[in-house]
């Protein structure tokens, strides 16, 4: 962004850019600061916004010729909780308006959010690409139900490796992890069998699956590297 300009006048100038000449220019300029929420900022200098401001004064200077594809590229980068809410809110008001927008970010939670497909690349590869609920069902597989009960979990364990409704059982980090055995659904007698044998729980929850996870499970990371890819070799080394 140009600091020494005012915002409305930022705005003109790059309607100008595309030729959006005479009283069209301003009310283009004046549409876009309305819909990313900045009419109240028209007249302000662009270095006294506030990083997620000037956030949205780019989305503004995007929209100035009416797209109806976005690439951004990291929006939700280095704004603070409030900016970021507003940010995400802000692409579900264009994606109501009928626009494609494709997001290049780290961020996976967000993503999750404000996503209906989501796309993996790592080393330039597309390894996965689908809707968000179909790609963490792949991942998910069988239900995994995290129990943690008073005492040390291990003789909790060896009995939950009896029961009917467990495919595999194991711990970590004081809880203990039952994948439910195929076509198990209701993980409930689990419960009953450790309070019949006298054990009392203190919690017991499906693990969660997000696209973090996902991102992990799909991805090789550094050491997966292809091939192909890797650097060449250093002469003499």
């Amino acid at each position: 962004v140009y600091d020494d300009m005012r915002v409305i006048e930022y705005l003109e100038f790059f309607a100008a850019a595309y030729r959006i000449d005479g009283p069209q220019r301003r009310r283009v300029a004046e549409r876009s600061l309305e819909l990313v929420a900045l009419t109240v900022k028209r007249d302000a200098l662009v270095n006294s916004l506030s990083r997620g401001m000037t956030q949205r004064l780019g989305l503004a200077r995007g929209l100035r010729h009416d797209p109806q594809v976005l690439l951004l590229d990291e929006p939700a980068s280095g704004l603070d909780p409030r900016a970021r809410i507003e940010m995400r809110g802000l692409l579900k008001r264009l994606q109501g308006l009928g626009k494609t927008i494709l997001v290049s970010s780290h961020i996976l939670p967000e993503l999750a959010d404000i996503c209906n497909r989501v796309g993996i690349i790592e080393y330039g590869r597309l390894l996965a690409c689908r809707d968000v609920q179909g790609l963490l069902a792949e991942v998910r597989g069988r239900p995994v139900i995290r129990i943690r009960v008073t005492g040390p979990p291990e003789p909790a364990a060896r009995l939950l490796e009896r029961s009917p409704e467990a495919d595999k059982v194991a711990v970590r980090d004081g809880e203990v992890l039952v994948t439910l055995a195929a076509g198990c659904e209701e993980p409930s007698g689990l419960a009953a069998r450790l309070v019949a044998e006298g054990f009392r729980l203190e919690s017991m929850r499906e693990s969660e699956v997000n696209l973090e996870t996902a991102f992990l499970e799909i991805t090789r990371g550094s050491l997966g590297r292809p091939a192909d890819d890797a650097p060449a070799p250093v002469p003499g080394a």
